[in-house]
């Protein structure tokens, strides 16, 4: 009674149910039930259950009755302890099975067979199989919810669980009655397509069936989003702020074949070096698609944001795999990558490309032959999924007729430097384009576009004397936090104070123009275009309980002015806020899209900025960020 847990909300729910029903309520029946070897000639088992009461009495719970049922009480024999004999039929085989007291001893008193049910005693009789043993699996009917629920017990073989469905539909189109099937799913099986959908926090998690061509992936994405439309369900969302992002949940492409034995990547060991290789020399392929959490501590980190010895190790997997001249065994293939392609604590599956499902000799799940690339996060539109499934197709084929064996680009801290900017990813993509372009696949850059907007939008332009300044949304890892107590145990928060805008300035000068926030110099780098110079500012846009630094306050709002180092005259500027710039709160996220563009409208200012003569202040470079003004560094 003082372990009844009455200040948890959902705890007094249950009991609540609990006492409603009644605690002796009937809740469900159950029926034993196993498959039987097929040479027997018979095709279902089932028996009787000895439990200490009349009643049997499920664990509690609120899941199905399937999942509670009190297996642990059944008795268990051991195939040392049975003992079998024969009536008169010897094709009748009987058997007789010991208590969970006692084993059954000796023959019966009229010198036949002992034959009868399982007492207290431990006897018990009736046909069966020659393996015969006590029938631990049951399908259970329950009606819950207004709706009669069906579980399904685990079985091995397909056929056998197509049987038992084909059972039960005939007999609810005879009653009459519509039922609800739950409880173990199918076993694995090629011939079998599945689609499962689960539900995460804050999101639907849809697992669709493979497709064998591109008409099929098309039609399977098309109806996916058509299907989730109909249900209310969106694949984006507002923030607060009027932000157009992704839901947080990821678009994974898993790749490999309808068996096993037929994954291109075991076929071709060659074709998993070929695309790491590629990726970590093309951050834009981790990044463009990817959503807000990215980063060494995020949900699909790639190889070398935490870890830059694992490039060392990764090139002696590949001068191992090369000796191999494409006869590596695919268990090799997982033991040379699996301790790579992990993240910073070791986690297997929460890395950029997951490989814990291609062929790991632990467990027969994890030899499928599939690898899960997880940094793609769900596009609004169906036809953006599929351009980004097509870009992964189109490499995986350029891979599979000429493999990629250009050695892995140390990046080190241009990762978060240089590619955290709109401007570089875009350059980055274009160049894998152009490679596929020469290699006969005919992709456009302008497909992309649309990702590249949605990823990076526009915060706002100003012109003036000529020259031009614009603002974007760039890319910020967000930290994880150390751990920390807190009611109901410890939890670790992450940072996401800290964000990042770029700014490219166009019809500038280099040595008359420069451009000034918040009183510090932004560190200009030139594009290759005449004019343009582009560089990131990265900024603390409020002040959390728990962040980094927690002395350093916001720097909001963000004042940019352009200036003419030869009249140490403004030219012009902007200021960019991160919230209402009247300090209201929003209390309610955004309606719909026109709502949330007036919200974002209403951030960024054409003016603002100092006015008349402004002195040039230092350029602050840095070694690691040459690229990035951090305004939480201060000034030398």
């Amino acid at each position: 009674p003082f372990d009844s847990k009455l200040d948890n909300p959902a705890e007094r729910a249950r009991l609540a149910q609990v006492f409603e029903r009644g605690l002796k309520s009937v809740v469900g029946y159950t029926l034993p039930l196993r498959p039987l070897p097929k040479v027997t000639g018979l095709t279902w088992r089932s028996g009787p259950w000895f439990l200490r009461d009349d009643r049997m009495y499920l664990v509690p719970g609120d899941s199905a009755m399937g999942y509670r049922l009190p297996l642990e009480s059944l008795p268990w024999i051991a195939p040392e302890d049975r003992v079998k004999t024969w009536e008169r039929d010897p094709m009748e085989p009987r058997v007789v099975l010991p208590s969970h007291r006692e084993l059954a001893a000796g023959p019966a008193a009229d010198g036949g067979d002992r034959l009868g049910t399982l007492t207290g005693e431990g006897q018990a009789t009736g046909p069966a199989a020659p393996d015969d043993d006590l029938v631990r699996t049951a399908l259970c009917v329950e009606p819950r919810a207004g709706i009669l629920r069906v579980f399904m017990p685990p079985l091995e073989e397909l056929e056998d669980y197509l049987a038992l469905v084909s059972a039960i539909e005939e007999t609810a189109s005879s009653l009459g009655q519509a039922v609800q099937l739950e409880g173990y799913h199918p076993p694995s099986d090629p011939r079998l397509t599945r689609i499962q959908v689960t539900p995460d926090p804050g999101v639907i998690e849809v697992n669709i069936h493979p497709a064998c061509d591109w008409r099929e992936l098309v039609d399977n994405t098309t109806d996916l989003y058509e299907e989730a439309k109909a249900c209310g369900l969106a694949s984006d969302k507002f923030m607060l702020d009027g932000r157009h992002c992704g839901t947080g949940g990821g678009n994974h492409i898993t790749l490999g074949g309808a068996t096993p034995a037929e994954s291109p990547f075991l076929r071709r060991p060659d074709l998993l070096r070929s695309l790491t290789s590629y990726w970590l020399n093309h951050p834009s392929l981790s990044y463009l698609f990817s959503g807000l959490f990215v980063g060494p501590t995020s949900q699909a980190p790639r190889l070398d944001e935490a870890r830059q010895d694992s490039l060392y190790e990764l090139d002696i997997a590949f001068d191992v795999l090369s000796r191999q001249k494409g006869d590596a065994p695919p268990w090799l293939v997982d033991r040379l990558f699996r301790h790579l392609l992990v993240d910073v604590t070791g986690n297997t599956h929460r890395t950029e490309i997951c490989i814990d499902k291609l062929f790991s000799p632990d467990s027969a799940s994890g030899r499928q032959g599939l690898v899960e690339l997880r940094a793609f996060e769900m596009p609004p539109d169906s036809r953006m999924s599929c351009a980004a499934q097509l870009l992964v197709r189109a490499l995986l084929a350029w891979f599979w007729l000429r493999p990629y064996e250009r050695s892995v680009t140390r990046w080190g801290t241009a990762l978060s430097d240089r590619f955290m900017l709109p401007h570089f990813l875009a350059r980055d993509l274009d160049d894998v384009i152009s490679e596929l372009r020469s290699a006969g696949f005919a992709l456009s850059a302008g497909w992309f576009s649309p990702h590249y907007e949605f990823r990076f939008p526009l915060l706002g332009r100003v012109a003036a004397d000529g020259c031009e300044l614009e603002m974007r949304q760039a890319i910020e890892p967000w930290h994880v936090l150390g751990e920390q107590p807190d009611a109901g145990g410890n939890v670790r928060y992450v940072d996401s104070s800290v964000e990042r805008v770029e700014v490219v300035t166009r019809n500038m000068h280099d040595s008359r123009h420069a451009l000034i926030c918040n009183g510090r110099r932004v560190p200009l780098h030139p594009t290759g275009t005449a004019g343009e110079y582009v560089a990131g500012v990265r900024y603390r846009a409020w002040q959390p309980p728990t962040a980094l630094h927690p002395t350093i306050q916001p720097h909001v709002p963000l004042t940019f002015t352009l200036l003419d180092t030869w009249s140490e005259r403004a030219l012009g500027g902007c200021t960019y806020h991160v919230a209402h710039p009247g300090g209201r709160s929003y209390d309610v996220f955004p309606r719909n899209a026109l709502e949330a563009e007036a919200r974002r409208a209403t951030r960024f200012f054409p003016f603002g900025h100092s006015h008349g003569r402004v002195s040039l202040p230092p350029l602050e470079r840095s070694a690691e960020l040459p690229l990035t003004l951090d305004l939480r560094r201060y000034a030398p």
